[in-house]
């Protein structure tokens, strides 16, 4: 005869207390992020979460304007966590980048484009590697410093998004010496002029100071 179903009246379930706030918190990373294998991503965040490490979670929904969908490859929301995660090192492993690369739900094979780019071995410099980041999100030299400044800076969204003119210069020349299309004087020329606005700003540079210079420091 079989067991007859065991049924518990409310008083007799004990919820942690805490269960609530850390299922709406979840709820509104998982909103936010949209990752493509929400799984694979579950697995990341309550790994992060329960070794206090920085959670694979975005601060704003990211939006494809002219699809209004969200963005499967690279995103300047997902790079954002990535530099996070790994930035606070020097260097970090290659199975370290992997393994939160993997993490997002972000495209293996973007992955291996950019460490193939960059030449990198079984250690990774960190703000390298970033900045190839920046660049895989598409545009001019210039607009890649334009999402390095907006990623990394510590303005409010909406605000002048600065950062360290010795980061900016470090992240460009790398750049411009991988492309290897922009002659090592013209690169010195361009931080040169920049510099003279920098001056004034506190050794910050921003967005607005080079934006107008896209494609007048690649001109002969």
């Amino acid at each position: 005869m079989p067991l007859p179903d065991t049924f518990y009246c409310a008083q007799q379930i004990n919820i942690p207390p805490e269960l609530p706030d850390i299922l709406k918190s979840f709820t509104k990373a998982a909103i936010r992020t949209q990752p493509k294998d929400l799984l694979q991503w579950c697995s990341a965040y309550f790994h992060a979460l329960a070794k206090g490490e920085c959670l694979p979670v975005k601060e704003r929904l990211e939006m494809n304007v002219a699809t209004q969908k969200t963005d499967t490859g690279l995103t300047p929301g997902l790079l954002k966590i990535l530099h996070k995660q790994l930035s606070p090192k020097e260097t970090c492993s290659k199975e370290d980048v992997q393994l939160k690369w993997k993490a997002l739900c972000l495209p293996m094979e973007q992955l291996e484009a950019l460490l193939s780019l960059g030449s990198f071995g079984s250690e990774i410099n960190w703000m390298e590697f970033f900045a190839l980041g920046c660049s895989a999100l598409g545009g001019s030299l210039i607009s890649s410093m334009k999402h390095a400044c907006e990623i990394l800076t510590t303005d409010e969204e909406g605000g002048p998004s600065r950062i360290p003119f010795d980061t900016f210069s470090h992240l460009y020349t790398y750049l411009a010496e991988l492309d290897g299309e922009e002659p090592e004087d013209q690169t010195e020329n361009f931080l040169h002029l920049l510099q003279q606005q920098v001056a004034i700003q506190d050794g910050m540079i921003k967005p607005a100071n080079f934006i107008h210079m896209d494609g007048m420091n690649s001109a002969p």
